[in-house]
């Protein structure tokens, strides 16, 4: 696996611009009109021109050209750079998004501060998976191979009997902004054990998302698992049979206010 993320592996493609002709009042009223969007990319064609924020409107007279109130002084990501540059870039110039432009000046792509954090996640996701495959590997004695799937939650079964439920509003914070890891299941002659993510799983199934993204660990030659045992002996045979726990806080929260 390859330990160079690129700005095109996690750049958003479908990038909403706007014309350096439109108007401040057009500008402002799609900006008030968005989904969470302060500003735009101002592009000729193609080609970008500047970028446009709603600061940048906020005086200006609505009959006013967006041409004569972008920001010019662009700063940009090209498509094969390392997302950790691009995450350098954004942090220093303290901007949300950075356009991405092509060779020729052509606007492909925008990658924002949440797209460089979800980098971050991924990569440090298939650690945990490949410690965890040679576990399985050393203590029985099998082979197992990684696939990356889409899982449906109905099909899962926990291997963990409780969570915490201060814990789920921050899982939920992580999901609706598209931050949460993936989580990592194995899969044992499509029995699909769920080794991590029962928090993201539970939050993910409070506010109606059906499926996830996954690391699947494929046994190859089916066997009987320690945690299958587990979860059958306490009665986990799906999502829904895992406990909330609201009487008391995760211990990572315990531990950290002794701390303080």
């Amino acid at each position: 696996m390859s330990t160079k993320a690129t700005v095109k592996e996690y750049m958003t493609r479908e990038v909403q611009t706007v014309s350096p002709t439109d108007t401040v009042a057009d500008v402002a009223q799609r900006i008030a009109e968005s989904d969470g969007h302060n500003g735009f990319p101002v592009c000729d064609g193609r080609k970008a021109e500047g970028f446009v924020t709603a600061r940048d409107i906020l005086l200006a007279d609505d009959d006013a050209s967006i041409e004569t109130v972008m920001a010019t002084d662009l700063v940009v990501a090209h498509p094969e750079m390392d997302v950790n540059d691009a995450a350098r870039v954004i942090l220093r110039s303290g901007i949300q998004k950075l356009p991405v432009v092509d060779d020729a000046g052509n606007l492909v792509g925008i990658i924002s501060n949440t797209d460089v954090i979800r980098s971050q996640i991924e990569r440090a996701t298939p650690e945990k998976v490949g410690k965890l495959m040679r576990t399985l590997e050393q203590i029985h004695g099998i082979t197992v191979h990684q696939e990356r799937r889409t899982v449906a939650l109905s099909d899962l079964i926990p291997t963990q009997a409780r969570v915490y439920a201060d814990e789920l509003d921050g899982r939920r914070y992580e999901l609706e902004r598209g931050l949460a890891e993936p989580l990592v299941v194995i899969d044992n002659n499509g029995t699909l054990l769920l080794a991590d993510g029962h928090h993201r799983v539970l939050a993910a199934d409070r506010i109606g998302i059906e499926e996830m993204d996954a690391y699947v660990i494929v046994v190859d030659d089916p066997i009987e698992l320690g945690m299958q045992r587990t979860a059958e002996k306490e009665g986990l045979n799906s999502i829904s049979d895992i406990d909330i726990v609201d009487y008391a806080r995760h211990p990572l929260v315990e531990t950290t206010r002794r701390l303080q």
